[in-house]
């Protein structure tokens, strides 16, 4: 009798334990629409995270170099008189993308420290990959001018060509690759 009862207490924690599941990604979508649609009537743009990480740049080569920040061309945009560069829009808005993130998580009961991998790959070649494929976006977000989520979200519901085009090679690109990785997650 006792140790049924341990089994099924034991049996109730790990239920408990178990992560609640992810959202209707159709929901999600509309859920990001409505977002978006919000961004322009209250703040008069959209979304993007690039801009984010260029004025936190900005700001912290004008602590190290402040004469370098200001004769730049592409640092002192960010570098408007009497604006410190943390308050941009953007900053705000990449801030309140992790702390939802983190809110999400804890609530949905999915926040672990672990490296998300397939078997075949070593944690460290895992993370290098990872490493690797965030400075190949952020290269490319430099050179687009903008980030995938601004290119996708706020130039795609602008109806802007290149932000079309740029969507259909990114879907493009990882439906070739895919195949080629598949294997390493089996």
């Amino acid at each position: 009798m006792v140790s049924v009862a341990k089994d099924i207490a034991h049996e109730a924690a790990a239920q408990k334990a178990e992560p609640r599941p992810y959202m209707n990604p159709y929901g999600a979508g509309i859920g990001i629409g409505l977002v978006l649609l919000a961004t322009f009537v209250l703040m008069g743009r959209g979304l993007g995270a690039s801009g984010a990480v260029s004025a936190c740049v900005a700001w912290l080569v004008s602590l190290v170099a402040p004469g370098y920040a200001r004769s730049n061309e592409f640092l002192s945009a960010y570098l408007e008189e009497g604006i410190h560069p943390l308050k941009a829009w953007l900053v705000f808005e990449v801030v309140g993308v992790f702390v939802g993130a983190l809110l999400s998580g804890l609530l949905a009961g999915r926040v672990a420290r672990a490296v998300e991998k397939g078997p075949r790959v070593s944690v460290a070649g895992r993370l290098a990959f990872a490493f690797v494929g965030g400075g190949l976006m952020a290269f490319g977000a430099a050179l687009a001018r903008g980030c995938t989520s601004g290119q996708a979200l706020t130039g795609g519901s602008l109806l802007n060509a290149g932000s079309w085009a740029f969507m259909m090679c990114v879907f493009g690109g990882a439906y070739a690759v895919a195949p080629l990785f598949r294997k390493e997650w089996r």
